[in-house]
């Protein structure tokens, strides 16, 4: 959705990737692709010294339960890998980073709504692989003059331009619950109800996907003339993890069953986030911000999508 926007305003954009997760289906028209590996430094050199202005950094394994379990996948593919890309931008003169970081560097937050300036505590190594990032970032910036952005996502979900979320294997509430309603799955389980929230279940931030591609423009073009962006990317509402369940019952029309089961370690029960910073320095403002809405946008595209890969 950020490369569609991109090209939207009239960028060139080129996207590199190795297709662990994705399709080149999903590349949106006037995009040239290239495959490869992050870790690859010879390629991402050669890539990089054809001139390009910058680079946006969305590649990473982004399940926090899976890195409690394998948290070396994490280190090596979110962390060190990151580091061979940014060498590889150092080297070639490539000096201006917009960086997909996560809320789960805070961990469990003292506040509530998460601004910026809060201690980082992740809770999983999912959070720490991309706090890492941060502080190598740090470093750059202060030994190299490397310009960057990073962007704190809260959880981004929604669709537009004939794409949304698709996930191999999908870890996302929103198009899992989804999933029900397309009899894709039975029941859509609820991982803890005992959280200190109201009704006991997880609260998150949901960021419709178009005000997230929207605030990567913006950060891209503000490095131009700034050097260290770090910013939260959230509508600064949260919703349990039972209110989009419900969300999804009203906008699809299906009773969507739900099984209880115990707690995933390294999740924190409330994450919201404070995007004033973004909104006072650079004017971005989260357009799409009712859950019925996100929630709708997402229903319509994956019945599209359903219908297309027919299961």
């Amino acid at each position: 959705m950020v490369a569609l926007t991109l090209v939207q305003q009239g960028h060139a954009v080129v996207v590199y990737d190795n297709l662990c997760h994705s399709t080149r289906e999903l590349l949106p028209p006037g995009v040239d692709f290239v495959q490869g590996e992050i870790a690859d430094r010879d390629n991402l050199e050669k890539l990089l010294s054809t001139g390009f202005d910058g680079v946006m950094h969305f590649a990473a394994l982004i399940e926090a339960g899976e890195s409690m379990r394998h948290p070396e996948l994490y280190f090596r593919n979110n962390s060190a890998t990151t580091l061979t890309l940014l060498e590889a931008m150092i080297s070639t003169g490539v000096h201006r980073l917009v960086f997909s970081s996560t809320a789960a560097v805070y961990g469990e937050p003292d506040v509530t709504p998460i601004p910026e300036d809060v201690p980082l505590r992740p809770t999983n190594p999912y959070g720490e692989s991309k706090l890492l990032v941060e502080k190598m970032l740090f470093w750059m910036y202060r030994v190299h003059g490397f310009r960057y952005a990073s962007l704190r996502y809260f959880n981004v979900a929604g669709a537009m331009g004939g794409r949304g979320e698709a996930h191999e294997p999908e870890s996302h509430l929103i198009p899992l619950v989804l999933d029900v309603a397309l009899g894709r799955r039975d029941h859509i389980k609820i991982y803890g109800e005992d959280y200190p929230t109201p009704d006991g279940t997880c609260i998150r931030d949901y960021i419709h996907v178009e005000d997230l591609a929207h605030a990567h423009l913006l950060a891209f073009e503000a490095l131009a003339t700034r050097e260290q962006l770090i910013y939260n990317l959230g509508n600064g509402s949260g919703f349990s993890v039972r209110e989009v369940i419900e969300s999804a019952r009203r906008v699809t029309g299906h009773p969507i069953p739900v099984e209880s089961v115990p707690r995933r370690p390294g999740d924190p029960a409330i994450l919201i986030a404070s995007s004033e910073k973004i909104a006072r320095e650079l004017g971005w403002k989260p357009r799409h911000t009712r859950l019925d809405a996100i929630v709708q946008s997402a229903w319509a595209w994956h019945q599209i999508r359903y219908r297309r890969v027919g299961s």
